[in-house]
Formats: C-alpha cells, structure tokens, sequence
C-alpha cells in the first residue's frame, strides 16, 4: 500500500511538542458544557451537583472546591461546568502565575459576588501567596501592605464572596491549612472504557465524523483511562481516515493510526516499552527511579507522574523498598515469557495472568 502524504507524519510529530493553536481550540470544543454532558465520574458529579442547589436554595456562594487526580480527566471542565452551573463568571489562572501576593490581590478585588476563581496547577502556588488566600477564603478579606520598614501600613481589603476551584495532579503537596480550608475535596478516577467510548462517540459527532463502534473500543482501551489522550488518539484516526478517503472510521483504521502513533494494544507507547525493557533485563532486581531515568533519558518526574500510573494500574509494574521491579503481565506486556522459578514452576508475580 502506497505511503500516506507527509502532511500525517507530520501532524503526528507534533504530539510530541506544544499543541499548536488548532490543536487547543480543538480541546476545547470537545469539553462538555454542562453536567448532562459530562459522562463518568458520577459521584464526583452527584455531590457537586446537590452542593450547588443546596447553596442556591440558601442564596449562598457555594464552598469552596479542590479537585485532584491525574491530568486530562476533566478538572478544568468541571470549573467551567460549575461556574456555568450557577451563572457565575470564570476567572482562571495557575499556580505557577501567581508568583507575589499582589498578583493575587489583582485578582481577589475583581471578583464580583458568586464569581468562580479557578486555580490550575494550585499545589505551585508559593507559600506567601498561599497565606493570602486563607483569610481570603474563609473571611473574604486580604491585608495589603503598603511601603516597607517604618513606614509600612496594612490596608484591609473586604472581598465579594467567590468561590475557589482549584484543580491539582499533586494533593499530597498542598498543606494541611490549605487543604482544609476547602469544603469540597473531589478526586477524579481513571475512567472505564465504556465510559471513554461514550465520550469519544460524543467528540465524534462534535468533528462530524462517523464512527464505528468497534473503532471506538480500539481507541478507548489505549487511552490510559483518560477522556483527552482519547480525544487526540481521535483526532490523529480521523486524519488517517481523511487521507485514506474513508467515509466512515473503521477499527482497522483506528488501529493503524494508533500504530503509527507507537501506541501498542496495551496503550503502552515507546518510552512506556523502553522502561519494561530495562526492567526486563534483569526481572529479579529492582531499579530505581534514578536508575530508569538515566538509562531511557527522561526526566524523574515525568516518569513518575506521567508513564507509571499507568504502568501500575495495568499490572505491568510494582514498586518495591528497592525500586521498581517488572511483573510476568508487564514481560508478556513486551513479548517475553514471564519469570520461572526454581523446579520449573513459573513465577505468579504480583498480578498473575
């Protein structure tokens, strides 16, 4: 079969960058727009929803909200879903951009009552910024310094009551005052693959493309539990399929573009293989974290945060007081046989096939 034009290669290259502009504007008409729309995560939803008609019932501003789980499960959807929820305007930043408290302040005086303050990434806020938003979140005040040394007045600032969405892949690094000041802590789950299909049958329909159950299947069992790795995966098989000149998107097309992608049957990509690899030499002494990182050349903490959890939920790895250490799922995983002990017995491992 004739090779695909380069216009695919090419758009597949840039997964491994900074999504261009296209690709962001794609996301974002992909998100659902209200709680009817978002599919799974049903506990999460039932609880937000009764918080906000129980406040709206009292004519109060609903408490606080801290959402946390791993990236792409939808954080930044659901601030925009609750702030749509009860007619409120959504004011977003990050952690990371809140480096002073007068940052904060900027922001904190702007807010009209019942407005949404959403704060991505909010286990980077600095620690002095931090202690801005304590008496901001329980009190609806700020103390602004004005001058330095012998000079300096404290200003006190009454705030309109708001409430604050943070969204965190880290819970364990905020602290306790922090984390206690909020009266919502959600946290987001991988999600099942039927759940993954809806939602990729939702997207489909959004781009106008058709496609078939059994292609959406294929997609949702390699996207890690997570609704924007299948979004994209989608993305990427509708170009396929385009360039192919097919009407409609088949399983067999589904698969290859996932191949294209070095995404395997069991969602693993290259670096996922790489790791199982350098375990696999040797399955009977763990590695550790620095180990691994050195040896496939990426740094610690995308190991951890990005490649692992995935590797754990599937049974492919384990982690041990001496490192990481591959199981018999994670060598069948990469096309080797599994451990055998002494006497010929083979190894169970921690999750036995």
């Amino acid at each position: 079969m004739p090779a695909e034009p380069s216009a695919f290669r090419s758009e597949l290259q840039d997964e491994t960058g900074a999504l261009p502009r296209q690709e962001l504007e794609f996301e974002n008409s992909l998100r659902p727009k209200s709680f009817a729309e978002f599919v799974g995560q049903e506990r999460c939803l039932d609880n937000l929803a009764v918080a906000l008609r129980a406040a709206r019932e009292r004519d109060e501003v609903p408490d606080h909200v801290l959402l946390s789980g791993p990236p792409g499960l939808g954080k930044t959807s659901l601030a925009r879903i609750l702030a749509g929820e009860i007619g409120a305007t959504l004011h977003s930043s990050t952690g990371p951009a809140l480096e002073r408290a007068r940052d904060l302040v900027g922001i904190l005086t702007q807010l009209k009552r019942g407005d949404v303050l959403f704060i991505d990434e909010i286990h980077r806020v600095p620690a002095p910024v931090e202690e801005f938003l304590y008496t901001a979140m329980e009190d609806f005040t700020v103390d602004l310094t004005l001058d330095q040394g012998p000079n300096a007045r404290i200003l006190p600032l009454k705030l309109a009551p708001f409430m604050l969405v943070g969204a965190t892949t880290r819970e364990g690094l905020l602290s306790a005052p922090f984390r206690g000041r909020f009266g919502h802590l959600e946290r987001l789950s991988p999600y099942p693959t039927g759940d993954l299909e809806k939602i990729l049958e939702r997207s489909a329909a959004i781009l106008g493309v058709e496609l078939e159950s059994a292609a959406a299947r294929a997609i949702a069992m390699r996207s890690r539990g997570t609704p924007r790795i299948a979004n994209r995966f989608l993305r990427r098989v509708r170009d396929l399929a385009q360039i192919r000149g097919a009407r409609r998107i088949e399983e067999a097309v589904a698969v290859a573009a996932l191949t294209r992608l070095g995404v395997d049957d069991h969602g693993l990509e290259d670096l996922d293989r790489r790791i199982l690899a350098l375990l696999a030499r040797d399955p009977e002494r763990p590695q550790g974290l620095k180990t691994i990182a050195a040896e496939v050349g990426e740094a610690e903490d995308t190991i951890e945060e990005v490649f692992e959890p995935h590797l754990l939920r599937s049974g492919f790895l384990q982690r041990t007081a001496r490192g990481r250490a591959i199981t018999d799922e994670g060598l069948r995983a990469i096309g080797l046989p599994p451990r055998v002990r002494e006497g010929g017995d083979r190894a169970a491992g921690l999750f036995p096939g």
